[in-house]
């Protein structure tokens, strides 16, 4: 019943900042001047306009406009692309999703596996030559652009060594640059965290304790530190994974990948009002369900957080 009431408050929490947050931007995407019909060096006939903004109803007051938005927002019905409509926005979330998700996956996925190493040996050899070599990757990997990185693997793996595609999404070598370029910054900052956490816990009296009854290097760092020190993990790996999926903006366009955040890009560049709403309403529940998902998991990785705690936080 605890576990149900917290979920509950959360999910509430949740539904508010989701209005907030398609609130603020349907309002936004209004003050912009110009509309979704007035691009081109060729501007639309009056009529042709007036026709198209009756049949998305962009000549209704502006107001009213709003209300019908949320109407439809409460039914999960983000509508009709105004750039393409022969496609709602639901279309393009169902087709695009796929892409964004299995590249975002598979890059939070070598962030983590590298990351979480690359710290516990930073940590635990302190100053020396491996912490000093990784602390250069990880600024330079976090200081690149990822369309610096993109383009250096995509000359040298791609264009001059001839090892792997340059472009295009379907195939497991097509996969492999996007993945490695999406995934060096926040393996960097994973590496960041993890290490400043090991020091924290190494430094913690019942560590000291641990070492004084005689526990070993491997068990004081894996079975006495690795738990506790991976909380703060937790709580940077929620956000990043919604942010990987749906923000991937520049490393899907360089590499030409049919994802979310192409589809984002372009409905800013076209004006298209109801898929930039959409888009960032559907981005903004993924990100609160993760984030609500590690909470949760929180209290099973460490029994000592309880939910009432994390409530009062």
């Amino acid at each position: 019943m605890k576990y149900l009431k917290y979920i509950a408050k959360r999910l509430l929490l949740a539904i508010f900042v989701i209005f907030i947050i398609a609130t603020f931007t349907f309002w936004l995407s209004r003050a912009i001047p110009g509309g979704p019909f007035d691009l081109g060096d060729k501007p639309l006939p009056a009529t042709v306009i007036a026709n198209l903004e009756h049949k998305y109803g962009l000549d209704k007051p502006v107001f009213q406009q709003y209300l019908i938005y949320m109407e439809n927002l409460i039914h999960l019905d983000f509508g009709v692309s105004m750039h393409d409509s022969a496609y709602t926005v639901n279309d393009y979330i169902r087709m695009k999703l796929p892409a964004s998700a299995t590249l975002g996956f598979f890059a939070l996925a070598l962030a983590v596996l590298l990351g979480i190493p690359m710290g516990i040996l930073s940590a635990s050899k302190q100053n020396g030559w491996a912490d000093n070599t990784i602390k250069v990757l990880t600024t330079l990997f976090i200081s690149l652009p990822s369309f610096v990185i993109a383009m250096a693997l995509m000359y040298f793996l791609g264009y001059k060594w001839g090892l792997l595609p340059i472009a295009r999404w379907g195939t497991v070598k097509q996969a492999i640059m996007p993945v490695i370029t999406l995934s060096l910054g926040p393996m960097a900052t994973i590496t960041k965290y993890m290490k400043s956490s090991m020091l924290e816990v190494l430094n913690a009296d019942y560590i000291r304790t641990a070492r004084a009854k005689g526990a070993g290097r491997f068990r004081v760092t894996f079975i006495h530190t690795l738990r506790n020190a991976l909380l703060p993990i937790l709580t940077i790996i929620g956000p990043m994974f919604a942010g990987i999926i749906c923000g991937s903006f520049v490393v899907e366009n360089i590499f030409a990948i049919p994802g979310l955040g192409q589809a984002f890009t372009n409905s800013i560049f076209n004006r298209d009002y109801t898929m930039i709403m959409g888009l960032t309403v559907f981005w903004s529940a993924l990100l609160i369900v993760v984030v609500l998902a590690i909470d949760i998991i929180y209290t099973f990785v460490d029994p000592r957080i309880s939910l009432a705690g994390a409530k009062e936080k």
